[in-house]
């Protein structure tokens, strides 16, 4: 019986393809939300800072959930958790459009509508969490440590297509008969297909660690077992993940009010342009996870220090921006920065814990990338009183974070180790051609 093909990673390709999609659909429909957002908030009277506060308990939600899902993972399989996410962002989504539509038809006052909202949303939070432990482990499973940063930034690339396809298509749904609630209804829809594929193709991982294979969970000193966040091999992983998180989800939800203001046009008006910018950088993102990185086969280390390097720059350029293209340009260079940014975080992360812990530190990946949402309205808040503030401050915490990745011990080694003498051999002497680097 023939072997099904790979990608050069290691993984079955239709296997991948699907869950790229998982992955694709999901930051599909979150960015083309947060696209029409700011649109939605000011034609239905919702305050901006509460209009940014609606992702606040989905975030709480996705971060407390994501490590008892990524537990769920080990004992029922990957490919069950990602039905349980899908469906949870369906259904999400779906009350979504309807929380809107009636917001848009002023059918209740909008502090109702934005609390409706924010439960409609908070079902994503709770059950959406489900999928992404249990997709990066799917792929961490398959792939060698030497093809783990090549594998996990392909798979962040189905998050760089999604910010390019979903502010793209967001404006295309906003239709006479259902407004702004058209987008939501639509991504709905997408979930709901992507989530029939997966319940029809999509095969459980054949390298999942079962029964007495599964390695046993870390204990602290009392005998509990140690929780991921607490665990000295992935903590700094965490704090830096979280940390350029916060700084990437603050521009993100600050660039819709900007690009309003900038621009002086009513929300509907100024929605294609809003979408053009999240284009742009979405583009910038995929350069790096799908050209950059395997062009160079930049390592995690590298894509630590460069990522929040190039990052601050793309901020301090948006923050002294005079008009809407230099906002676009800097907003590019940034997601340029990030694009090499979450990937080096998620690879040195994944390789600094053991094959049976995968699910578990995918888990705490997904918690600090959800919990630091959180933060965004006080950024907004910011924005309101100092327009430049948020993407200034944002440039100084990127850059005492790239002192971080020369500093910690962990961060510094987070490169993938030679499997055998051979292989190390083979690496120091093609340092010594390469003449290193950083």
């Amino acid at each position: 019986m023939s072997q099904p093909s790979t990608t050069p990673d290691g993984i079955p390709k239709r296997s991948f393809a699907i869950i790229f999609g998982v992955s694709l659909a999901t930051a599909m429909g979150n960015t083309g939300l947060i696209s029409v957002l700011p649109a939605i908030g000011r034609s239905t009277g919702i305050p901006d800072e509460a209009v940014v506060a609606i992702f606040s308990l989905s975030a709480l939600l996705w971060a407390f959930s994501s490590p008892m899902w990524a537990r769920a993972s080990d004992r029922h399989g990957r490919k069950p958790l990602m039905i349980v996410g899908l469906a949870g962002f369906m259904v999400s989504m779906a009350l979504c459009g309807v929380v809107v539509a009636a917001g848009l038809a002023h059918l209740a006052h909008w502090a109702v509508i934005f609390i409706c909202f924010l439960l409609a949303r908070a079902l994503f939070g709770f059950f959406g969490a489900a999928s992404n432990p249990a997709t990066q482990a799917y792929v961490a499973e398959y792939t060698p440590p030497e093809k783990r940063t090549g594998a996990m930034s392909s798979l962040a690339g189905a998050f760089g297509l999604g910010t390019v396809i979903g502010p793209f298509l967001a404006p295309l749904f906003v239709l006479p008969f259902v407004g702004l609630s058209g987008p939501l209804f639509a991504f709905s829809l997408i979930a709901g297909v992507m989530l029939a594929v997966v319940v029809r193709y999509l095969p459980e991982s054949e390298h999942r660690a079962q029964g007495d294979e599964a390695e046993p969970e870390p204990l602290d000193a009392r005998g509990k077992v140690r929780p991921m966040w607490r665990d000295p091999r992935i903590t700094p992983f965490l704090i830096y993940g979280f940390l350029v998180a916060v700084c990437q989800t603050a521009q993100g939800q600050t660039l819709g009010f900007l690009i309003l203001d900038t621009l002086d046009m009513s929300p509907t008006e100024a929605q294609g342009f809003i979408a053009v910018a999240m284009m742009f950088g979405a583009v910038a993102g995929l350069l790096a996870q799908w050209g950059i990185i395997r062009m160079f086969d930049m390592t995690p280390r590298q894509l630590l220090r460069w990522g929040v390097a190039v990052a601050a720059v793309g901020n301090l350029i948006v923050a002294l921006s005079p008009g809407y293209w230099s906002v676009v340009v800097g907003y590019a260079v940034s997601s340029l920065g990030f694009g090499f940014a979450r990937p080096g975080f998620t690879a040195g992360a994944s390789l600094a814990v053991n094959m049976g812990e995968q699910a578990r530190a995918a888990g705490a990946i997904a918690a600090v990338n959800g919990v630091n949402v959180v933060l965004a309205p006080a950024f907004v808040w910011l924005y309101r009183h100092l327009a430049w503030g948020p993407f200034v401050l944002n440039a100084v915490i990127l850059a005492a974070l790239l002192v971080y990745a020369f500093k910690n011990n962990q961060l510094k080694n987070a490169d993938p180790m030679p499997a055998t003498r051979e292989d190390a051999t083979m690496a120091t002497l093609e340092k010594r051609n390469e003449g290193g680097g950083i």
